[in-house]
């Protein structure tokens, strides 16, 4: 039997059908055409499918479509805008703190989640709240510097 659900993406309304047991992650992939949401591990450990839920950060691959039942989420796919990349993505591009991209979804959706949260975060606060999202392609460091300069260009700072 399938469950109707009604939520809001990325601030608009949307409704579909699902088994109940369909992760959110697969709605998002294979019902809402949202691509950007990656599996990585399917267990909730790499990040990459990383998505805000009301507001709080979490792996979409581990709640099911379900449970979003009137509830608000944030992908990827919501951070830039027509116009313009977030300074989060610019920076990512500008450092080459990117290169397979299967985890950069996750990581630019946890370091937005945490620069509302911080503006004005230290290396190590950074290095600490991406450490759920794993990157088998890049060191960190471009990544975390990525992060400082977006916070920094952010504050209206010189990055």
């Amino acid at each position: 039997m399938k469950v109707h659900v009604q939520t809001e993406v990325n601030g608009e309304a949307v409704e579909f059908l699902c088994d109940p047991t369909t992760t959110l992650l697969e709605v998002l992939r294979d019902n809402l055409g949202l691509r950007g949401s990656k599996e990585g591990c399917g267990t909730g450990d790499c990040g990459a499918c990383s998505v805000e839920l009301d507001g709080a950060l979490a792996c979409s691959c581990l709640i099911l479509a379900a449970e979003t039942q009137g509830r608000s989420v944030a992908t990827i796919e919501g951070v830039a805008t027509p116009e313009a990349l977030h300074p989060l993505q610019s920076h990512l591009l500008k450092s080459a703190g990117l290169q397979c991209g299967v985890c950069t979804p996750g990581i630019v959706v946890a370091a937005k989640h945490l620069l509302e949260q911080d503006p004005n975060p230290t290396e190590e606060a950074v290095r600490y709240f991406l450490a759920g999202n794993l990157c088998r392609c890049t060191g960190y460091d471009k990544i975390i510097r990525a992060v400082l300069d977006a916070a920094a260009e952010m504050r209206g700072e010189a990055a």
